[in-house]
């Protein structure tokens, strides 16, 4: 059995990048470190070094995005401020995917830390299904548990209507904080 050969230095990371650029679908360290045969570990190096050169790469719960904007194609974007149980948060992100709409992060303000921000970058049922599998299965806590449930999220849709009717969805369920 022959070992496949280390792939070195700035050829693993221009590899690393077009195969995030091809993905339709989050690529973890992981895989990422089994393509290049290094480890998970040289892959955190090598993501970091990319996104000092501007690389628009995203760490999510599901693994590494290149987060590039189709050309020509307008998204809109807001923040909106939330409050509910750690219990409602898959309904949530259900009410944010459900209308169109992708819920890029989660942000709260620490007393101590000051803001602290997480990527999620979900957009449809599946991603929220597989983002709240990981919380659970890690026994992590959710950002909004040290706030008393208050938090932001930054939202895109490809629709100003789109991110109307999703505001008005999380009103009626009672998790939209009132400005």
């Amino acid at each position: 059995m022959t070992e496949q050969k280390k792939i070195l230095g700035e050829e693993r990371r221009t590899l690393i990048l077009k195969l995030l650029k091809e993905s339709a679908s989050p690529l973890t360290g992981s895989d990422l470190a089994a393509r290049t045969n290094v480890s998970r570990q040289v892959i955190v190096g090598d993501i970091t070094l990319l996104k000092a050169k501007n690389e628009p790469i995203i760490a999510t719960s599901q693994g590494y995005l290149y987060f590039s904007q189709t050309p020509g194609a307008h998204v809109y974007e807001k923040t909106i401020a939330c409050r509910h149980n750690p219990e409602d948060t898959e309904k949530e992100l259900y009410i944010f995917v459900d209308h169109g709409v992708t819920v890029k992060d989660v942000r709260i303000e620490h007393a101590v830390y000051g803001d602290l921000t997480a990527s999620i970058m979900v957009s449809n049922r599946q991603e929220v299904k597989q983002f709240i599998e990981r919380i659970h299965s890690n026994k992590a806590a959710f950002l909004s548990e040290l706030t008393d449930g208050i938090h932001l999220h930054t939202i895109t849709a490809s629709s100003e209507e789109a991110i109307t009717r999703t505001e008005a969805a999380m009103k009626e369920a009672g998790f939209l904080m009132e400005y």
